[in-house]
């Protein structure tokens, strides 16, 4: 079965949110994005939309730029919050270039530590936005004192590392319907019209019963040296992001989040169990706890099946896509980077010369699309709430790598229910706390054994 992705003119609109400083000032004459509505009415008297910023790297900083490059009305930076002020200095002064007129953030509004996100999130008046960007294992926290404090949210995925912080989400994105707070979840693909379109087609039967959706994450990575010596081993920790379960659940979730929630997507439901494999290379010399490789077959409720798979090891085949199979036909939903190489096939055959139709180019990449939408749902009081289907696609990537981690078949139920949490702590975090894993003497972190590890 062919599956070799094929090329897309609408590759070039979708630059990801990490390189957008550098991409994003070519929007700003971009004709599509005056289509959005007038503004009504916003809560705040001079209709600005204030920001703040909680994680300063390149996700946060993108997420920024797309805010101020929506149409429709005033947007400002006014607060920014990092556990590491180099970042944070690197981001502020890369935006006040950028958006001069827009970025009001002296000293006193740039925030430091892990309380951080609390002073910046108090700078904010009922109807703002806080940017939640920081490392997943902070974002329920984030999230909740968002809500709290009635202000909207923008969060990147991930959302959640354990079953725990799954439900924390859940009822956070529930406390904010109560409250008509917006949030937007960073699951950008979602917004991606040549996908949308696809998606209509295949509701309307075009590719038959959907049997079988394969997605594919497979790509070099340097493994995780730690250092001989290291002043501060918490803050190092935080550093190594997505190679400790505790930071980010790994780079298996952090990854490859977006393809599980485009199985999803693709099959209108959540996946009723897990099971997969996986294993690390006999040479691996990782300090960090992530495999080298994982496979996860998902079964649906009407019994067909999904796979998502990923590999990080140099040398070999890539592949950076998800593939649908119907009784009638098959398509590609996306491509390398999650380009919107959305192709549908006249059968099985994946071949260029097989191609039977395929969307229109985008004129609006969805990182910003997300952007648009969030702000139009804010000043003409549209409801918009992405925190529950976010957070249990993000519960489907946890159960697929606890089913590969664990060597057993995972079920949605006993994955929701979990009290299994890497940092039970993680709220109470400071710069004084011990980091919450040891490395081995060889500077290594622990790392799963199947038959031995549990997670859930």
């Amino acid at each position: 079965m062919q599956h070799k992705a094929q090329p897309s003119d609408s590759k070039s609109c979708s630059p990801s949110r990490r390189g957008f400083l550098e991409w994003g000032g070519r929007l700003a004459g971009t004709s599509a994005l005056a289509a959005m509505a007038v503004p009504r009415v916003h809560a705040a008297e001079d209709n600005t939309i204030r920001l703040a910023l909680l994680g300063c790297g390149g996700r946060g900083s993108g997420a920024v730029a797309n805010a101020m490059h929506v149409p429709g009305g005033p947007v400002k930076l006014v607060a920014m919050a990092d556990l590491f002020e180099k970042r944070q200095e690197g981001s502020y002064k890369a935006l006040a270039k950028q958006f001069a007129d827009r970025v009001d953030v002296p000293p006193e509004r740039r925030f430091l530590g892990f309380d951080a996100f609390r002073k910046a999130i108090d700078c904010l008046r009922p109807g703002d936005i806080a940017i939640l960007a920081t490392y997943a294992a902070f974002r329920p926290a984030h999230l909740e004192y968002a809500v709290a404090k009635g202000v909207h949210v923008f969060m990147e995925k991930q959302f959640a590392v354990d079953p725990v912080a799954v439900r924390r989400i859940l009822k956070a994105g529930e406390a904010a319907k109560q409250k008509n707070l917006k949030i937007a979840a960073g699951l950008m693909c979602r917004h991606s019209t040549a996908r949308q379109a696809l998606i209509q087609r295949i509701r309307q039967g075009a590719l038959g019963q959907i049997q079988l959706v394969r997605a594919f994450r497979m790509d070099p990575r340097a493994p995780l040296v730690r250092p001989k010596s290291e002043d501060h081993e918490l803050y190092w920790q935080i550093r190594s992001t997505e190679r400790l379960f505790w930071v980010s659940g790994g780079t298996f979730a952090d990854r490859t989040v977006h393809l599980v929630d485009e199985i999803c997507w693709l099959k209108d439901g959540f996946p009723v169990t897990a099971h997969g494999v996986g294993g690390r290379r006999v040479n691996n010399v990782d300090a960090g706890q992530d495999l080298d490789a994982y496979s996860v077959e998902y079964t649906f409720a009407d019994g067909t099946k999904a796979m998502a798979v990923a590999r990080y090891a140099p040398n070999c085949f890539p592949d950076f896509a998800t593939y649908v199979h119907g009784t009638k036909c098959a398509a590609q939903f996306s491509g390398a980077i999650h380009a919107p190489t959305v192709l549908m096939y006249k059968d099985q055959r994946m071949a260029r010369e097989n191609i039977v139709w395929q969307p229109e180019r985008e004129r609006v990449p969805p990182h910003q699309a997300e952007w648009n939408v969030l702000l139009d749902a804010i000043r003409n009081d549209r409801p918009h709430n992405e925190a529950g289907r976010a957070a249990l696609a993000n519960l489907a990537t946890i159960m697929g790598r606890a089913a590969v981690h664990m060597g057993r078949i995972i079920t949605w139920d006993e994955a929701l229910a979990s009290n299994f949490q890497f940092c039970p702590n993680v709220d109470q975090l400071t710069a004084d706390s011990p980091a919450p894993l040891k490395a081995d003497a060889a500077g290594r972190y622990p790392a799963p054994i199947p038959g031995q590890w549990s997670e859930i």
